[in-house]
């Protein structure tokens, strides 16, 4: 089982393996050292949720910048975090945030076969407080998410809520602004910024592992603040955009691959469908979920880790 622990420099929560007796902080690269791994604290909150039966290993630091070596043998685990974040009897309140997940869930269990144990939903209407959408909760989920993966291993994360923005100060943005995903108390703990985004679950990820991530949030564009992104038109043209810092940080990954769809750019905000509440879906999640609309054309924002290979919907 894995023990969770928070990093002995910025305090982030981390998964120390069985057997390991060190672990690297993909937030700020400090090395938490734990004597014995039985002593670590007590087990997960995700421990009945089943992670991939892989060796013990320690993450290598995400900010490695040496070219990867070879993938080594294919495992094949999938694993997914889904974050519905409705914001209720609040002023920022969502209608469709809580179906969204649901279909998503239904989705990947029924028709690309993940196991449900595999699955960690987060909504407000769960009635554990460990799986509500709560920063820490969603820090800590993100974590799980990458933690151990190997080549074989298809994740998924999936979020609807609501998105923002905030000044950059480290100079990464090409347009001053850093993007943001608003946990349901981001208005007393803060909103969780792209740049921790990239470093748990971008920069991590080995040959072989594959992530796709769906964000239905306004100014969702390059919320994983990945080096390239795509633009599509309704006419199926595109143009690829160079996004990678000017301070020449590497923001992709350790020879994985990542996905990202996004239901606006980072300069839109993003409409919910008009309908009842009780059949309330988001416009992003109706185009990806339903069949029907499978060859209806549509203006999300794609973005590609490597430039080797890009799918369009």
């Amino acid at each position: 089982m894995y023990k969770s622990l928070n990093c002995s420099n910025c305090s982030g929560p981390q998964q120390l393996p069985p057997g390991a007796n060190s672990s690297c902080c993909a937030i700020c690269q400090a090395t938490t050292v734990v004597a014995d791994p039985r002593a670590a604290s007590s087990s997960s909150q995700y421990d009945h949720v089943h992670p991939p039966n892989h060796p013990s290993l320690v993450v290598p630091s995400p900010y490695n910048h040496a070219p990867p070596g070879p993938p080594p043998a294919v495992h094949g685990t999938k694993r997914a975090v889904i974050c519905g974040v409705s914001y209720k009897n609040t002023k920022n309140e969502l209608e469709g945030s809580i179906n969204d997940v649901i279909c998503m869930k239904f989705l990947l269990v029924k028709r690309f076969n993940f196991p449900e144990s595999s699955i960690i939903m987060l909504t407000e209407e769960e009635t554990d407080p460990c799986r509500r959408p709560t920063k820490s909760n969603m820090r800590l989920a993100l974590s799980w998410l990458v933690q151990g993966c190997q080549p074989g291993d298809s994740l998924v994360f999936h979020f609807s809520g609501h998105g923002s923005q905030k000044k950059d100060y480290d100079g990464d943005e090409l347009d001053g602004y850093d993007e943001t995903l608003c946990p349901t108390d981001f208005e007393t703990q803060g909103m969780i910024v792209d740049d921790e985004i990239n470093a748990v679950i971008v920069k991590p990820l080995p040959h072989g592992v594959k992530l796709h991530a769906i964000i239905d949030a306004c100014h969702s564009g390059t919320v994983l603040d990945l080096p390239f992104l795509c633009r599509m038109d309704r006419n199926g043209e595109y143009v690829w955009e160079d996004h990678r810092p000017r301070t020449g940080e590497w923001k992709g990954t350790s020879g994985g691959e990542v996905f990202s769809f996004s239901s606006c750019d980072d300069d839109q905000t993003a409409a919910d469908t008009p309908g009842s509440i009780k059949n309330h879906i988001n416009r992003c999640n109706d185009l990806l979920i339903h069949p029907s609309n499978r060859a209806r054309p549509c203006d999300h924002v794609r973005q590609h880790a490597k430039c080797n290979a890009v799918y369009h919907s």
